[in-house]
């Protein structure tokens, strides 16, 4: 890939994500960058962001969905928590959390849908205290 297109992707990367977490998001962790973790920055908006959630192929709100039950069924709970805050941009509901959670407590197993019920359920009370933070 040559410099042009991956600039065009990290900047078509960098769009996505900030609509997806927030310009407050994007902002937070863009400040906090060093010389050790830019390239892994650089990695995931050209790679997660430039990539995967910039392509045609599903909705910003499937794409939630999907990443929510991912990463709930891998246990990643810092990111399951960022994912359901990022869904009052993608428009993914809590019916749609609810049934991805189903789906991970079938083929993931009953703890790990347990454990994310839990962080998403926390989640959400936080949204609701504060419906204005992460835009």
């Amino acid at each position: 890939m040559s410099e042009n297109e991956q600039n065009e992707r990290y900047k078509a990367g960098m769009a996505v994500r900030r609509q997806v977490l927030g310009d407050a998001h994007v902002d937070r962790a863009t400040a906090q960058l060093t010389e050790f973790d830019s390239d892994f920055q650089t990695f995931i908006t050209e790679g997660a962001w430039g990539s995967v959630w910039s392509r045609p192929g599903f909705t910003k709100r499937e794409r939630s969905i999907v990443t929510i039950a991912l990463l709930a069924a891998l246990g990643q709970d810092d990111e399951v928590a960022m994912h359901v805050r990022a869904t009052r941009n993608t428009g993914a509901t809590k019916e749609d959390i609810k049934e991805a959670l189903l789906h991970v407590a079938v083929y993931a197993g009953v703890p790990a849908a347990n454990h994310a019920i839990k962080i998403v359920k926390k989640t959400f009370a936080e949204m609701e205290a504060a419906p204005d933070q992460g835009r």
